[in-house]
């Protein structure tokens, strides 16, 4: 789905797969292999892909016609995979570009990112389990089970799990970054 997509923006730009890949920085054979569904993009192959469109991420996963109701099942979701030691996101929502819901669990040790990072949008965090720590503008936020935290994500911020146990949240973004 993705691949398909993303083809699709970059033909009806009338570009080649060399000259996206030069843009977003990546090889032209990886960019080849996603098209082509042989490999999932990182997430932060999707966020330069999609910054090229000047587009989101979620409008990477995005239907010409998205569906007025959507119903998402484990095991169909879509992955918004990241390097090892670093979150990877289950997508939630249907990317209408308007609301991206996402799912994970943060491993003891994990963050969602090496640096703290910064994006045009509203964030909301729910942990379903476990412990964890929403750095966001230098101070850390401990957030344990069953609360949430809310900020304006224009703040540098990432999210992190120093405990001994998985932390799964329920990440909210509005509108999706690319």
């Amino acid at each position: 789905m993705i691949g398909e997509r993303l083809k699709e923006l970059r033909t009806a730009r009338g570009m080649s797969l060399r000259q996206l890949a030069a843009l977003a920085d990546v090889s032209p054979t990886l960019l080849s292999q996603i098209e082509r569904s042989v490999t999932d993009p990182s997430l932060e192959t999707m966020r330069r892909l999609a910054g090229v469109f000047g587009a989101s991420v979620a409008s990477l996963f995005a239907d010409t016609a998205a569906p007025s109701v959507w119903i998402s099942r484990p095991g169909e979701r879509s992955m918004l995979t990241a390097p090892k030691g670093r979150v990877s996101y289950e997508r939630l929502t249907a990317g209408n570009g308007q609301l991206e819901v996402l799912r994970a669990v943060l491993l003891p040790g994990e963050v969602s990112a090496d640096e703290p990072r910064g994006h045009a949008s509203t964030e909301c965090v729910y942990v379903i389990s476990g412990e964890l720590t929403a750095q966001i503008d230098g101070v850390g936020y401990p957030i344990a089970a069953g609360e949430s935290i809310s900020f304006d994500s224009r703040l540098p911020h990432r999210y992190c799990n120093s405990s001994s146990t998985p932390t799964e949240i329920i990440l909210s973004v509005t509108p999706p970054n690319p």
